[in-house]
């Protein structure tokens, strides 16, 4: 009789990722997370089941065939896996750093159940570097076909449309309204996230695919959708983004040294004050900043604050358990430093005799009992007011998008209540031929999720032209 052969033990726990040391990287704006080497990407993949009928795939919003990439790792066949990932998602780089695969993919994972889930971003990222550091290949394209599209916003929804339609034939023009692609890639994620470089890189990999990219081009003033169709376009497809920060409404709020947390990002991010006075744009940062807020944005203000030299105090209105923010992003701001006040919020901003906040009035919030949906709510707790000094308050609530699209479009439909783009299962508008997807219609929202809206609309944009006489 034959000698069975055992079977490998099956490791339970995930490779881990070497990151700069806490107190290091707290003074720096490089890179936390260092990626894997070749042993440990190789390590890690030998842990995928290569399951027959894949369950982390049907949790993938830009349906990345994630067992065939892994396989292509395990046997070193990087170029392959890349060139797989591709097949389906035009920014590998970026999905690898900032996906939160641990709620998505990684969270049907099969070993999961056991252990600690495939690391599939880990992995996703080592083979987006490599490829970076080891040149890229284009994909085939299909014949041209004649047709005309404008894509309104280079960020993650507008470089997806853009990389799909180019490569089914179709002649893509990006209208971004900023200097830079990538949109909220490059001004609202720190580089010590996501390095600027990386971004570009991305963005220029949509360029090499044949798309013409066009910046400082705002659409609603320089050019409108109407305008666009007249001059040729036979479908548009925006993805502008959610830029328009909301506030508190709390008194005192316009006060200097309070900022949004938009405008504060795109002065650290795309203007590069972090490096002033090397880089003209300088930005006020006291001693004592507060982040009110409890978002992967406020993490970002947060840890960008203390890289600035300041003690930095996120102010949340629910409980640590309601925090929205990803667990790796808030446990790499408190190993960095922040420190955390849960049911708070603010009431009013006091200044100096300049005109600069100095000290804010705040309240004790309480959790309320659960809603239909399982969401608790919070109130004030009579009496409970507490003041605080700050130099600077970061406010990090949430945005919805800039109406300036649904304002010159006539009939084009958006929800009075949000002022996001009112669209279908696909990203068709109320308008013949304009689609839109990510942020503008659905709030702000993850960059996987974006992506994912992005490739549903370049599905139907390129029915709709196709079948258009």
């Amino acid at each position: 009789m034959a000698e069975t052969k055992p079977k490998p033990k099956l490791n339970k726990k995930a490779v881990e990722m070497a990151k700069q040391e806490p107190k290091v990287r707290a003074k720096n704006f490089s890179e936390v997370a260092l990626g894997y080497t070749e042993a440990e990407a190789q390590e890690e993949a030998s842990r995928c089941l290569q399951c027959p009928n894949p369950q982390c795939r049907s949790g993938c919003p830009v349906d990345v065939p994630i067992t065939t990439f892994i396989k292509c790792i395990r046997e070193k066949k990087y170029a392959e896996g890349i060139a797989t990932i591709k097949t389906k998602n035009a920014l590998p780089a970026v999905c690898g750093r900032v996906c939160p695969q641990e709620v998505q993919c990684q969270a049907k994972c099969v070993i999961g159940k056991m252990g600690e889930p495939v690391s599939i971003g880990r992995l996703e990222r080592f083979l987006a570097d490599w490829e970076r550091d080891n040149g890229s290949q284009l994909p085939p394209k299909a014949p041209a076909t004649g047709k005309k599209v404008a894509v309104i916003g280079a960020g993650p929804a507008g470089l997806t449309v853009a990389a799909d339609l180019v490569k089914l034939g179709h002649e893509i023009t990006m209208f971004e309204a900023l200097h830079v692609g990538g949109g909220v890639l490059s001004y609202g994620i720190p580089e010590f996230r996501l390095p600027k470089a990386i971004v570009q890189n991305e963005v220029n990999y949509v360029q090499k695919l044949g798309v013409d990219l066009r910046l400082g081009n705002l659409v609603g003033r320089i050019h409108t959708i109407p305008e666009l169709m007249k001059d040729g376009y036979e479908a548009v497809f925006i993805g502008s983004g959610a830029g328009l920060p909301q506030f508190t409404g709390c008194k005192g709020e316009n006060l200097g040294g309070i900022y949004s947390a938009n405008e504060f990002l795109i002065r650290v991010n795309l203007m590069k004050a972090y490096l002033f006075p090397e880089y003209d744009t300088p930005i006020r940062m006291g001693k004592h900043v507060v982040v009110i807020g409890g978002g992967n944005v406020a993490m970002d203000c947060a840890r960008s604050s203390m890289r600035l030299g300041s003690d930095v105090c996120l102010l949340y209105r629910r409980s640590r358990d309601e925090l929205p923010a990803r667990h790796e992003e808030i446990e790499n701001a408190e190993e960095e430093g922040l420190v955390c006040k849960f049911l708070a919020a603010p009431l009013e901003f006091f200044g100096d005799e300049k005109g600069w906040v100095k000290a804010m009035k705040c309240i004790a919030m309480e959790l309320t009992e659960p809603d239909a949906k399982g969401r608790r709510g919070v109130k004030e707790v009579p009496g409970s007011e507490f003041t605080m000094d700050v130099d600077t308050v970061i406010i990090a609530i949430g945005q919805t998008p800039n109406p300036i699209i649904q304002r010159t479009t006539g009939g084009l439909q958006s929800d009075p209540r949000h002022g996001t783009i009112c669209v279908n299962e696909v990203g068709k508008t109320s308008l013949d031929g304009v689609y839109a997807g990510g942020d503008v219609a659905t709030g702000a929202a993850t960059v996987i999720s974006a992506m994912g809206a992005g490739k549903r609309a370049a599905k139907a944009m390129h029915e709709y032209l196709t079948n258009k006489k």
